[in-house]
């Protein structure tokens, strides 16, 4: 159950596909209307199903790379839910920048359920009183049904020779990655160079230092992880993207001559978080169906998808199953020292004022 989704028709349609509103701007999936191919045995059990006849819609407001997560995802869970239900139900996305997808949400956006790139989004939903309190342990894993990191994609041959974080500093690098402001992926680079430089022994004053001179090296600043792989894939600007391993292996896999993955030695353990937008659930009467669609996301079916969409499974079968395509990597999580978690995190780095703010300066135009 692959990945649907070519990447070179992707990109092509992006110029128009990034400039429309991320109200809905993804796939829709739709259950329902496949004829049957059930062998004479299984007769008796088909006609057993629940006889539901109601239709859903929901929302899933998403962040920029679960493009084809979602879409081959939201097939087979409608696909299964009439199965089991008799109910119909409709999946629509919205795709971008994490924290531009969190705010458009607080704005009104009518999410059902929302999908991210960290809890740090997802908090202030909570605290506008949109999602319950205690969010995180609605599902297990802390919400976060799979996994990811962050990695380094470079032109295949690696011609500028990037081996580690410290070449992002090195005068001639040109580099690729979101806005920290707008991108929750961003973010997780952020972090995961930060840890690089303190696993060094470098002190607080050094580490601001060494993360001020990578961005003095940032060639374009994109508004979410999609928009900054277009940016080095499709426009070719860039020697180095720093990426979501899930998207990096998409364009390797997309165009394998033309690009190669470097794992650096420290990265992040990137969690991203989904939960059910409870005031929107309740409002239309689908706290149900949105549980149901989120419980998914850990079954070996769900795991699986996510897996071959190059997401990191927590389910510890398909682990196995799947474990030489991730490589072992030494990772820092964001409740570690000297992080304390994202609402820590968000103050001193990226709140307006942050060292964000202090160490980035946009070169004059």
């Amino acid at each position: 159950m692959g990945n649907t989704f070519a990447w070179k028709p992707l990109l092509k349609r992006s110029s128009s596909l990034f400039v429309l509103s991320a109200l809905v701007a993804g796939t829709v999936a739709c259950g329902g209307k496949e004829a049957s191919t059930q062998p004479a045995a299984t007769a008796a059990a088909a006609s057993a199903k629940p006889a539901g006849g109601k239709s859903y819609e929901l929302l899933n407001v998403s962040y920029d790379p679960t493009r084809e997560l979602y879409e081959v995802y939201n097939k087979a869970f409608a696909k299964q839910y009439e199965e089991k239900t008799g109910n119909k139900v409709t999946i629509k996305q919205s795709h971008g920048g994490s924290g531009k997808q969190a705010r458009s949400v607080i704005d009104g956006i009518k999410a059902d359920v929302v999908t991210l790139a960290l809890s740090g989004d997802i908090d202030p939903l909570e605290k506008e009183g949109l999602i319950q309190p205690g969010w995180q342990k609605e599902f297990k894993n802390n919400s976060a049904p799979y996994t990811s990191t962050i990695v380094l994609l470079v032109r295949k041959g690696n011609p500028k020779g990037i081996k580690d974080w410290d070449d992002l500093v090195k005068s001639g690098i040109e580099v690729i990655t979101p806005n920290p402001k707008t991108s929750g992926g961003a973010r997780w680079n952020y972090i995961a160079a930060w840890a690089y430089s303190l696993g060094k022994g470098n002190d607080e004053a050094q580490t601001k230092a060494f993360i001020g001179s990578l961005y003095k090296n940032v060639k374009v600043l994109g508004t979410g992880a999609r928009d900054s792989t277009i940016t080095f894939v499709e426009q070719g600007i860039g020697d180095v993207l720093i990426a979501w391993e899930n998207e990096a292996l998409l364009s390797v896999k997309s165009e394998p001559n033309k690009y190669e993955i470097i794992y650096p030695s420290v990265s992040v353990l990137a969690e991203p978080p989904v939960a059910i937008v409870d005031k929107v659930a309740d409002s239309k009467g689908t706290q149900e169906v949105t549980k149901a669609y989120l419980d998914y996301l850990y079954s070996d079916e769900g795991q699986t998808i996510a897996a071959e969409n190059f997401y990191r499974p927590s389910s510890e079968a398909i682990v196995k199953k799947y474990e030489s395509k991730f490589p072992k990597l030494k990772l820092v999580t964001i409740n570690d020292a000297p992080y304390g978690g994202w609402g820590k995190v968000q103050t001193v780095h990226f709140n307006d004022g942050g060292v964000f703010d202090q160490i980035y300066k946009p070169a004059a135009k």
